[in-house]
């Protein structure tokens, strides 16, 4: 498995989703990772950062709503969202957050209701 996100689902406006990535060793290794998604219609956006020693970076859409971290040990990348927005409705991808994997994967579905 290259990158596998997990944890959409479907979610009230107001209500939260945590969101984890299995991503192979090749792709997380002491890379900044980054979670991405990608709304109907629209193009790619990049919505987190984080690097290997944590530093983070939010869009301005999602700043003081979402949450990054990862655990070097098991090569995982988490976004916990909170105070979620229809706006937020779209797939959800983590990859590299320069030079991306040219597989990015299935994503995860997050679907906010109004």
């Amino acid at each position: 498995v290259q990158l596998q996100a997990s944890g959409g689902g479907l979610v009230q406006a107001g209500g939260s989703l945590g969101l984890s990535c299995v991503a192979a060793g090749s792709i997380f290794s002491r890379n900044i990772m980054g979670w991405f998604r990608q709304a109907p219609g629209k193009q790619r956006e990049l919505v987190a950062t984080i690097t290997s020693d944590g530093n983070t970076y939010y869009a301005d859409s999602v700043k003081g709503r979402f949450t990054i971290s990862r655990d070097n040990t098991k090569n995982i990348v988490y976004l916990q969202m909170n105070s979620l927005k229809p706006e937020d409705t779209a797939i959800y991808y983590c990859n590299k957050a320069i030079s991306p994997s040219p597989y990015w994967g299935q994503g995860t579905l997050v679907t906010v209701s109004s």
